[in-house]
């Protein structure tokens, strides 16, 4: 038989059991597509907004009114809670009713008035990070404008013109330029960046499941024959492996597409260098998975393989926490980790619009290890297929 007939006889063994097998099946094909909606649905609104929080005020002057008024005009701010003492706020905040609480003193407007500094107070819960930067961001303007609206008509009354006021208020201003992600859109920056990250864990997975089920099941045999030479493992390992590998590319080249195109989001990179990368990264993980289960001869022990590479991979990817403030160890495993090479291109081209030239070496290198990856998991069910007794193995 042909290498051609190996691997076209492998690809039909391999669909005739997904058939029969319902749940193999739907991990290869509706469960990765249910995922990454999923994904996309969580993060579809873009931007955090209506952020609730709640208000104590002590000093219910006209000034304090103006405030509560602006924290609650602002876009990304709700003001939910008005609280008639300190511990009904504390309570608040505790059982988790709001993400954040405003205090406005006693006697605020009476010091504004005298010339002294008054005093906004901002409790807010640094656990949840995000929601925690948004929100001070947010009432750190609120409170500003309120704040310049009161300095520009103090100084305006001491017959000082509206222009020479903002200029002495502000004799140096910074200029805030965004390169990348002006929209600060979480759609873009991380919900695209958590659908790779899912489908490696299912791609891995794949892979280990593929090869590891037919040593469990003790049908390596009847999968490879009895002494098979290793350009015909290889064979029978690619028409294996080519299922899954069609059916999880499929499911990340829409995800990506509706994610950049179908949202109105048109990248100024490359796009389709990056679905390029994006399925040689899958194709990389699926032939890891493979590797591993080959190798040990055990499912159980592939399968774990896979969640120790690919679980944390997100965490160590860069995206949620810069890799330049990791641990020196962090940083090297961060390195083997293939996600961290393939996010960086994703980033490069969506993100950054960097040239193309930036990102070419990532996903060829992929190819290789791809390559590699196969021959050495060929070699290994080679050994395997002549060592009946180790088969069985969970």
């Amino acid at each position: 038989m042909s290498l051609r007939g190996f691997s076209a006889a492998s690809a039909r063994r391999e669909f005739a059991l997904l058939r029969t097998r319902p749940w193999d099946l739907a991990m290869v094909s509706w469960v990765p597509l249910l995922a990454v909606s999923l994904i996309w649905w969580i993060f579809s609104a873009g931007l955090p907004e209506r952020l609730p929080i709640g208000v104590l005020d002590q000093d219910h002057s006209s000034l304090s009114r103006q405030l509560v008024r602006f924290l609650d005009a602002t876009p990304g701010l709700r003001v939910v809670q008005r609280y008639g003492d300190e511990g009904e706020m504390a309570r608040a905040l505790t059982s988790g009713a709001v993400d954040a609480a405003v205090q406005l003193p006693r006697d605020l407007s009476r010091d504004v008035k005298q010339g002294r500094v008054g005093q906004v107070v901002l409790l807010h819960n640094a656990q949840l990070g995000t929601h925690s930067s948004l929100i001070q961001r947010d009432v750190r303007t609120a409170v500003a404008t309120v704040s310049g609206g009161v300095e520009l008509t103090v100084r305006n009354k001491r017959g000082e013109s509206m222009t020479a006021a903002r200029v002495s208020m502000e004799p140096i201003k910074a200029s805030m330029v965004a390169l990348f992600n002006t929209s600060t859109d979480y759609e873009q920056f991380l919900g695209a960046a958590l659908i790779p990250a899912l489908l490696h864990i299912l791609a891995m997975t794949a892979g280990a499941w593929a090869v590891g089920r037919e040593l469990r099941d003790r049908s390596i045999g009847e999968w490879l024959g009895a002494a098979p030479r290793w350009h015909e493992a290889l064979a029978a390992l690619a028409g294996k492996l080519a299922l899954p590998f069609a059916s999880l590319s499929a499911v990340a080249i829409a995800a990506m597409l509706w994610i950049t195109a179908g949202r109105g989001w048109h990248p100024v990179g490359s796009l389709g260098w990056t679905l390029f990368a994006l399925v040689v990264f899958l194709a990389l993980s699926i032939a890891l998975g493979a590797f591993v289960a080959a190798l040990t001869r055990s499912l159980r022990t592939a399968l774990s393989a896979t969640g120790f590479i690919t679980a944390p991979a997100f965490a160590f990817g860069g995206v949620g926490f810069p890799l330049v403030a990791m641990p020196f160890f962090a940083q090297i495993w961060a390195g083997l980790l293939p996600y961290t090479h393939y996010i960086r291109v994703q980033m490069e081209q969506l993100q950054m619009g960097a040239p193309v030239v930036y990102s070419v070496a990532t996903p060829l290198w992929m190819v290789l290890g791809t390559g590699v990856l196969l021959a050495a998991s060929a070699g290994a069910l080679v050994r395997a297929a002549g060592a009946p007794d180790s088969w069985g193995g969970r």
